[in-house]
């Protein structure tokens, strides 16, 4: 199928790589020239595994990228993949992407690219960002107005994403569940054959659900909302334990073995980040007042979340006095395997250390330039055993692997206090270790 994928950050990338690995001709539209020259020479401007390789072997090919829409008219499926920011009270910023709905409107209705074409089929566009169910109207009301004439022609359609940053290329090709939300059965056929491929490809029967683009919205902050409820339950837990002088992961190994519970998103520490869980945490507590409801679980779990950097502070004023000392935060990016700094809990942990006048250097793989624009005034080393050298003390912040085998490095630091938020690294001796909830 010839596809348009509006929107080059991580989900549209990732959806334009991914789709077109599965046979699919994609063009990649985004404002931003660098980008699209990056996604042309077969680079991603973001670092996701598996994404560049993806985009070596298909650039050129089977997939483009523009900065122009001249390719939707002729697509069989349009996919708007424009990011929702968060506006100062949680709800998102729906700006850019009904200016983008308008402009594929106007594109289809023969305004958008000057060629004076009409579309003469129907169209589909379909909405893979991530907004509240009262958005999808917005969206829809934004694709008609550019459109004119042609809006009876052209459905719009959700088919929200379920990716995570760092595993996002097998997400999408081993999906957990896909959610099409569509007004017809025309729209739901065409989806189905756009991801035919896909599900052909996999192992396992993958469940598809197939419902009406608000409820599929809605899916996604309800798919969301309970994974970072459950960890922020964990989180408090886990506090609990400590406090009683237990392993909290002691605890929750056995509590994951109910099948009613399950295993994943009970490993308790420092909290969640990211741009999905704050987000879209914030985003439906926001629609939820606005509809007169409080929604009283989903504070909780974002209090939880937002004392937790706070408490590994605490942790290390209980061992260690840092003014003036070098500190080492080890883990910049909100989780292994991306260099996404966005809602990172090494932001509010820097800020503390800051507070505390200590001298702070970080480290990560793969995510210090970007920390580096918050936070440019830092020491930045080059591998974590050159953060620990002649630090007072380390916070492990992000559970990269390598951390797991520093035991010779902290032989390095001034004072061997260690605070881990990840339950990253073995007790040993001669090492003052805390964990937080352990």
């Amino acid at each position: 199928m010839r596809v348009t994928v509006v929107g080059s950050g991580y989900v549209g990338t990732t959806l334009a790589a991914c789709l077109a690995d599965a046979g699919h001709d994609v063009t990649a539209v985004d404002i931003d020239p660098d980008v699209v020259a990056a996604i042309n020479d077969g680079h991603a401007a973001i670092h996701e595994p598996g994404l560049d390789d993806l985009l070596s072997e298909h650039a050129g090919d089977r997939l483009r990228a523009t900065t122009e829409y001249e390719s939707v008219p002729d697509a069989d499926v349009t996919f708007l993949a424009i990011g929702t920011p968060s506006n100062e009270d949680g709800s998102i910023d729906l700006g850019a992407l009904t200016a983008a709905a308008e402009m594929t409107g106007e594109a289809l209705a023969g305004e958008g690219n000057g060629s004076g074409a009409t579309p003469d089929d129907r169209h589909l566009v379909v909405v893979k960002s991530t907004i509240t169910p009262p958005g999808v109207g917005a969206v829809r009301e934004a694709l008609h107005a550019g459109a004119g004439d042609a809006a009876d022609r052209v459905e719009l359609a959700t088919n929200p994403e379920f990716l995570r940053e760092g595993t996002a290329v097998d997400d999408f090709r081993h999906p957990d569940k896909i959610v099409f939300g569509t007004e017809s059965e025309w729209a739901t056929e065409r989806l189905e054959t756009l991801y035919e491929p896909l599900v052909a490809a996999t192992d396992a029967d993958v469940p598809v659900i197939r419902t009406d683009p608000e409820t599929a919205v809605m899916i996604k902050y309800a798919n969301n909302a309970f994974l970072a409820s459950k960890i922020s339950l964990s989180n408090d837990l886990g506090n609990i334990c400590k406090r009683f002088g237990i392993d909290a992961y002691e605890v929750m190994d056995a509590v994951g073995l109910d099948d009613r519970i399950g295993a994943k998103f009970l490993r308790s520490g420092v909290g969640w980040g990211g741009s999905c869980f704050p987000k879209d945490v914030d985003a439906i507590r926001a629609a939820a007042r606005e509809a007169g409801y409080e929604p009283a679980l989903l504070d909780a779990a974002v209090a939880v979340n937002d004392g937790q950097p706070e408490r590994m502070l605490e942790l290390l004023d209980a061992h260690a006095d840092v003014a003036g000392g070098r500190v080492a935060v080890l883990g910049l990016a909100f989780k292994p395997g991306t260099d996404d700094v966005r809602n990172s809990r090494a932001i509010p942990i820097i800020e503390g250390l800051q507070d505390r006048s200590a001298d702070v250097v970080g480290y990560d793989p793969v995510a210090a330039e970007n920390t580096r624009e918050r936070f440019p005034d830092i020491e930045y080393a080059d591998s974590a055993a050159a953060a620990l050298d002649g630090a007072s003390a380390a916070l492990v912040v992000t559970d990269w692997d390598e951390f797991a085998a520093l035991d010779d490095a902290f032989d390095a630091m001034a004072d061997p206090v260690v605070i881990d938020g990840r339950r990253v690294i073995e007790r040993r001796a001669g090492l003052t270790y805390e964990g937080l909830t352990w």
